[in-house]
């Protein structure tokens, strides 16, 4: 702990960019939640929906970078399921700058910042959509978190809701896609087995598998889907409960969390 903090003080004082990073990051921690805000911890100033979710999102994405992968192209195509206010677009672009990008985002107050935050970077070959990523073409009731956790399952009575439009994850997969992100919020088992024979085209994936603990779990469908098309899987849990078999910690419904990254060998 003695030497962590040594270093952290020494980083502060040697360091104009760390020290300008610790202090936007505690500016944020100050921030209540779900306030409209911004910040340029990336440089530039960045519109942003909720303090909490975006350094948990920021540490992932540009820290951890869960969403690197390989490619012998300069300019991957990337299909960005549940892209949220465009931290992921801005990564993607930061890595792939040549990217051909199509973001999802289906809740509106989320979406317009996302649209902003592009503008604002000057992000080109980004296609924004304002639909929520089904099984078919429809009408959903969506219910806005407020953050980073609107879904059109299992919706919450005390949640804002509304009526989004849907699109077909399938019409987007008859062309190679270099990698595709989903983070749909539990609509994830739906889409995979919507487009099943259609995953062949996927070089690389993301999915963020939410198990909702009123509902069977189905992590199995999902696993045995893409084993089937071929990925090679690594998993990674979130918000990890230490005593599974004792008691279930529950987030938002919650009771796990996972990270499944596939990728072809």
């Amino acid at each position: 702990m003695f030497l962590r903090d040594l270093k952290h003080l020494g980083k502060l004082f040697l360091r104009p960019d760390y020290r300008k990073y610790q202090l936007a990051v505690q500016k944020l921690i100050k921030t209540p939640r779900y306030t409209h805000t911004s910040s340029d911890i990336l440089g530039k100033e960045i519109e942003l929906v909720d303090s909490a979710s975006f350094i948990f999102m920021y540490k992932e994405i540009f820290e951890q970078q869960i969403y690197r992968f390989k490619t012998k192209k300069s300019d991957p195509f990337i299909l960005d399921c549940g892209a949220n206010i465009g931290l992921s677009v801005l990564y993607f672009k930061q890595v792939y700058p040549k990217s051909n990008i199509v973001a999802f985002e289906p809740d509106i107050k989320v979406f317009n910042v996302l649209k902003s935050n592009v503008h604002r970077f000057g992000l080109s070959e980004v296609e924004l959509i304002n639909k929520a990523v089904w099984k078919s073409e429809t009408t959903l009731e969506f219910m806005s978190e407020g953050a980073d956790a609107g879904r059109v399952i299992q919706l919450e009575e005390d949640k804002e809701k509304y009526k989004v439009s849907t699109v077909r994850l399938g019409e987007y997969l008859s062309k190679p896609v270099d990698f595709l992100k989903l983070d749909i919020e539990g609509a994830e088992t739906e889409v995979i087995k919507d487009c099943e024979d259609l995953l062949v085209n996927v070089e690389n994936l993301f999915v963020e598998y939410h198990s909702f603990a009123n509902e069977p779990q189905t992590l199995h469908l999902i696993l045995n889907i893409l084993t089937k098309a071929g990925f090679r899987l690594h998993i990674h849990q979130m918000r990890p409960s230490p005593q599974p078999c004792y008691q279930l910690d529950i987030y938002s419904g919650m009771d796990m969390i996972l990270n499944i990254f596939g990728f072809r060998e």
